[in-house]
């Protein structure tokens, strides 16, 4: 029931599915099939077609099992309108076998820009979060559960998508299981509890899912993974959380979703609304205790999790979520007196401190007019207001800081800069052109500038002027951010041969990365009354990046 095997081997036949879709060349692999890039000869445009292969091992009802599951996440699929999921177009059969035919999406899995670039920032990783759960909200609706959420099923478009993919092991409610006895559905470091012990999932169990998905992209490891699948389902169960030591402004929302008990876990639209905050710059509390307020040491309230600081928090307006109720009112009141005294109290401190020292420029008769404090400046992204708990320590640090500003006067401002360095992810391509992006070279550059925020403008460029994405383009770098950042890039010529690709910046300030090298072998097959050789020019097809 395999079926005849598509070669790949230039100049020979390629294969007809269903008399409509003809396989052009292999996206990519997996433990159950292929993805292939096909041509629909019908409406002349390029689709992805996934087939399955049944492992040699099952018999005839698993196998029949098997591609009965691979039929419902057609249909599963399907059910789901939503820009972040992927589009099904068609379930094809060719000799009994059902193939998926799906939208081509253009550019790489999340596993792969993290196997090229290591852990991203939590901005970066906030926003592709948000726009999963964004597509997970909409496959709930539809009464659709993905299980199987995870970075290889989640792909980055080149035009900015953020795409869920694979709803090969979906469920749909009020549909019948037709999960193989004993069979593990799902990837085990990515499995809720619940799952893993053998209970009903839920929509929350796709949240577990994300949630991990968040740590491992932003720590660069899943937070359960063990040698062995059975050890890993024991920590998902038992083990605590480890906490993220990179997440930063992520954190709340990782330790939200992580919850062992599905209850517990941080609603759908909540989270996606700090995931967006954290993605724009601001931050979320921590989610020590859902509905009480709990103080610190100095009596100063700390904000259930469910309240967030946008940027303009900083100057002293919180803003709580709804629900948070009328009793957290006097706790922020009170917050906001005891920040008051602490300030005055502070203020006093220091004149006294200044007086004693005999300061120039103070007061030196009881009774004079109190001095003008002293004008203290403060970093880029930060407020003015005092912190809620100022222990000795930064009562001095306070007044030396004070005092050095009368001294030199306000700090100049160091002028920008930008450097930028590229390195190569994948250096080579042999096959059809254009190559597809997730075969094509592949690029990242590192931008770091001298201060946030930042607009960089920048662009590739190769050394035939060839480039396959030649535009201008922006990077943000948010104020009291990171000031590195990582781009993946990717060239897919129409035309074989040599080249080298380097990265300019005009603004805000010039800078050319050195140029690194790649080479692409194209491959075509062979034309009725006429040949054509690895690399010769493609003519008629155009580049895409």
């Amino acid at each position: 029931m395999g079926g005849s095997p598509v070669s790949e081997v230039p100049g020979s036949e390629q294969r007809l599915i269903a008399g409509r879709y003809r396989l052009l060349s292999s996206l990519g692999r997996g433990g159950m099939g292929i993805v292939w890039r096909a041509r629909d000869e019908v409406l002349g445009r390029e689709v992805a077609v996934k087939e399955v292969r049944a492992p040699a091992s099952l018999d005839s009802p698993e196998v029949v099992r098997l591609y009965a599951r691979l039929e419902r996440e057609a249909w599963a699929a399907a059910r789901v309108s939503h820009r972040n999921v992927v589009t099904v177009y068609d379930v094809a059969t060719d000799e009994g076998r059902p193939w998926i035919v799906m939208e081509l999406v253009r550019g790489l899995a999340l596993s792969d820009v993290l196997d090229a670039e290591g852990p991203m920032l939590p901005q970066r990783v906030a926003r592709i979060g948000a726009e999963v759960l964004a597509a997970l909200r909409a496959a709930h609706d539809a009464g659709v559960l993905h299980r199987d959420v995870k970075p290889a099923n989640v792909l980055l478009a080149n035009d900015g998508r953020v795409v869920l993919t694979d709803f090969g092991i979906a469920t749909v409610a009020g549909s019948q299981t037709l999960t193989m006895t004993g069979e593990v559905v799902g990837s085990p470091e990515f499995l809720a509890p619940e799952r893993a012990l053998g209970r009903t999932p839920g929509p929350a169990s796709d949240l577990w899912s994300l949630g991990v998905l968040l740590y491992a992209a932003v720590e660069g490891n899943s937070p359960f993974h063990q040698d062995t699948p059975l050890s890993t389902l024991r920590a998902v169960v038992d083990d605590p959380l480890e906490p993220p030591l990179r997440a930063g402004p992520l954190t709340p929302v990782i330790e939200g979703l992580l919850r062992k008990e599905p209850g517990e876990r941080l609603p759908a639209e909540e989270a996606e609304h700090q995931l967006r905050l954290v993605a724009a710059g601001g931050t979320v509390r921590s989610p020590m205790d859902r509905y009480e307020a709990t103080t610190v040491p100095g009596g100063a309230p700390v904000l259930p999790p469910t309240s967030v600081l946008p940027p303009a928090a900083a100057g002293g307006t919180t803003t709580t979520a709804p629900g948070a109720g009328r009793s957290h009112t006097g706790a922020v009141v009170l917050a906001g007196v005891l920040v008051l005294l602490l300030a005055l109290g502070l203020l006093l401190y220091m004149l006294l401190r200044d007086n004693g020292q005999g300061d120039q420029g103070g007061s030196s008769a009881t009774g004079a007019p109190a001095p003008t404090p002293p004008h203290s400046s403060t970093a880029p992204g930060t407020s003015g207001a005092t912190p809620r708990s100022s222990p000795p320590t930064a009562s001095a640090s306070a007044s030396a800081s004070a005092s050095a500003s009368r001294s030199a006067g306000p700090s100049p401002t160091p002028e920008q800069s930008v450097s930028v360095n590229v390195r190569v992810v994948r250096g080579s391509y042999r096959g059809a052109c254009p190559a597809p992006n997730t075969s094509a070279p592949s690029m990242v550059a590192v931008f770091t500038v001298g201060r946030a925020p930042a607009e960089v403008e920048y662009r590739w460029v190769t050394r035939d002027g060839q480039s396959s994405d030649p535009e201008w383009k922006t990077l943000s770098f948010a104020s009291g951010g990171a000031r590195t950042r990582q781009v993946v890039h990717t060239e897919s010529p129409a035309r074989g041969g040599s080249n080298e690709v380097h990265v300019e910046v005009r603004g805000p300030a010039k800078a050319v990365s050195d140029p690194v090298a790649y080479e692409v072998t194209c491959e075509e097959e062979t034309p009725t009354g006429g040949a054509s050789s690895p690399g010769s020019p493609t003519g008629s097809s155009s580049p895409s990046g």
